[in-house]
């Protein structure tokens, strides 16, 4: 296993865990930030100096932030989520293709999201650079089944869409677009109440400290509250590889919501839309 991360200690967590189970194969780590094309690129070559191929190719890199167009302050987190949501699956993909074509059998695994078919948190919350960052991820995805039958057809791809799985996507996009609640700025700390307010959010009687309080419950509780676990995650994704699924859901409410969506697909963004996922209590819409 070849793996990168931009936050060394990710990268060290990571290397420990494929060891954990047992595990007797080698591991080869690198840090890169998949949002710098030149930085992909010496991944791949330190790969390329390892193992003369790549049989498998996972693009699951990903952060959360920059919800608005409208609001300029959100420009610099929007534009980096954009890209490493995408360009991190686009620039791997260019990167590693010629290690994927020396493979006898290849597969790229690229991961969207419930997002990259319904472009929402719910009614108060913009989530527009994650969103359509996940849209072309899913469209490329399938745009790349034609390409490779055609020009490399022992390559082949799926695109991966999970629902809510337990991981610190959360505690990671905070560090890694500079809003890491325990070295957050007052700047910062106005921004999110600000946010807040335009969610419907009065928080002019909570103090900086508890704001910082719960943003760390809000990570913590999304990795460790979830209706599915990463290891859980990973298991549906490897078997859906072995049999060579190009569609792939994660979670029973990935499959609710593409229910749902397919169903009423003009409702999608509708107070009833929401409702009915909350009948459901999908994606966290539980009645309260």
């Amino acid at each position: 296993v070849a793996t990168c991360d931009v936050l060394g200690d990710n990268l060290a967590e990571t290397v420990g865990l494929c060891a954990a189970d047992g595990s007797e194969g080698e591991v080869m780590s690198f840090i890169a930030d998949v949002s710098d094309e030149l930085q992909v690129l010496a991944f791949r070559d330190a790969v390329a100096k390892w193992r003369p191929h790549v049989n498998v190719l996972f693009n699951n890199a990903g952060i959360g932030g920059g919800g608005s167009v409208v609001h300029d302050e959100d420009r610099e987190s929007w534009d980096k989520t954009f890209t490493v949501c995408f360009f991190g699956v686009y620039y791997n993909t260019r990167a590693f293709m010629p290690l994927l074509l020396q493979a006898d059998v290849a597969h790229i695994v690229n991961t969207s999201s419930v997002n990259g078919f319904w472009a929402s948190l719910g009614p108060n919350t913009p989530h527009s650079a994650y969103s359509s960052a996940k849209f072309a991820v899913k469209g490329f995805s399938e745009a790349l089944i034609t390409d490779l039958q055609v020009n490399a057809p022992h390559v082949h791809v799926s695109v991966v869409m999970p629902g809510h799985i337990g991981t610190s996507i959360v505690i990671n996009s905070g560090k890694i677009l500079g809003f890491d609640p325990k070295e957050m700025t007052e700047e910062q700390l106005t921004q999110v109440r600000v946010r807040a307010g335009r969610a419907g959010l009065d928080l002019s009687g909570v103090s900086d400290e508890d704001i910082r309080v719960g943003i760390i419950a809000q990570g913590e509780a999304f990795r460790d509250a979830a209706p599915t676990s990463a290891r859980e995650a990973a298991e549906i994704m490897l078997g859906a590889v072995r049999r060579d699924e190009w569609r792939v859901l994660v979670g029973d409410d990935a499959h609710v919501l593409d229910e749902e969506v397919r169903s009423t697909p003009r409702d999608a963004y509708t107070p009833e839309f929401f409702a009915r996922l909350q009948s459901r209590n999908a994606l966290g819409f539980a009645r309260g």
